[in-house]
């Protein structure tokens, strides 16, 4: 007699905050690992562009695993197993997990290399992450255990028979990423004017709020919010540019180098900041017992206890 194995899954999707900065990124890895990978899931796919912080949220969720490329280099002894066909299964599979950068892999290995690849791991039972699984999925022709958006915010979801497909996660997170990176910009300005004009000193204990930032402190700032907005709108006026400087710290116009737990996560120039206003009060957050500073941009108009609304927009339009 068959035995009928059924599995109830009722979860949609999860939503987090794409925190900034690596150790907040880690983190967020581990927390999901523990919260929604289950030792079942042999092939996972995220998906995102360049810069969003995919690969970080990989080894948070699985510490220890060797990328098959990252910022500490190259791992050749996969990208080789993956093109050649006369290394026997026992020696091609010998790893219990692979990490697959679409992107990257497909410059060294052909489509249906990468696939073959993926097919004979899984059916040795070895576990398969990969990058970009959007360009894999039409190929591959099967949808990931569990599939990981990375853009403002990370969808976390486990597909079934109706979907979503890769592409619909990337749209969403591909969509957003350009206001995570405004906001973190606009965190560092703001910053930046707290540092050289108030002798406040950078902040460590940032948090999140959507399409904006929050910075945190153990004494409410006796600053004129308003005086401290005008003077981080001049700064984005100067059309300054930004770009990353080393794993610490980013540039920010010809001279200023400023210390940046999130050094990639950037705009390119201050003119790509849309719509930045603060807050203009300094909230007291009783779960933290901390006095918050909150920037938002891309918003008009906007409620301090409605900032983090969910599905206020697709509600209003039906």
């Amino acid at each position: 007699m068959a035995i009928i194995k059924t599995v109830y899954n009722s979860m949609i999707y999860a939503v987090y905050f794409a925190p900034r900065g690596r150790e907040r990124i880690l983190a967020l890895g581990e927390q999901i690992s523990h919260r929604h990978l289950t030792y079942t899931d042999k092939l996972i796919g995220i998906v995102g562009d360049a810069g969003s912080g995919k690969s970080l949220i990989v080894k948070g969720m699985f510490p220890g695993l060797t990328l098959s490329n990252d910022d500490d280099g190259l791992d050749p002894r996969k990208m080789m197993a993956m093109r050649d066909d006369s290394i026997r299964p026992e020696d091609r599979y010998r790893n219990t997990a692979y990490h697959i950068d679409m992107r990257f892999q497909m410059a060294f290995a052909q489509m249906y290399q990468i696939v073959d690849f993926v097919k004979g791991a899984l059916a040795a039972g070895r576990r398969v992450i990969v990058e970009h699984f959007d360009q894999l999925y039409p190929y591959l022709g099967t949808n990931a255990d569990i599939l990981i958006g990375v853009g403002e915010e990370i969808l976390v979801t486990r597909p079934n028979l109706f979907g979503p497909v890769p592409k619909d996660i990337y749209d969403i997170v591909y969509r957003s990423l350009k206001i995570r990176k405004r906001a973190h910009t606009a965190e560092d300005l703001t910053t930046l004017v707290l540092r050289d004009d108030y002798n406040i000193p950078f902040q460590v204990m940032n948090s999140d709020v959507r399409s904006g930032f929050v910075l945190n402190f153990e004494a409410k700032p006796e600053i004129d919010i308003a005086e401290i907005e005008g003077k981080v709108r001049k700064l984005i006026a100067q059309e300054l540019e930004v770009c990353y400087y080393d794993e610490n710290h980013i540039k920010i116009g010809d001279t200023t180098i400023m210390k940046c737990t999130g050094p990639r996560m950037h705009v390119r120039n201050t003119s790509e900041i849309e719509k930045f206003s603060l807050v203009k009060e300094y909230p007291y957050d009783r779960q933290m017992e901390l006095y918050a500073l909150v920037g938002i941009v891309d918003r008009d108009h906007y409620e301090l206890g409605d900032l983090n609304k969910i599905a206020r927009e697709e509600l209003e339009n039906e």
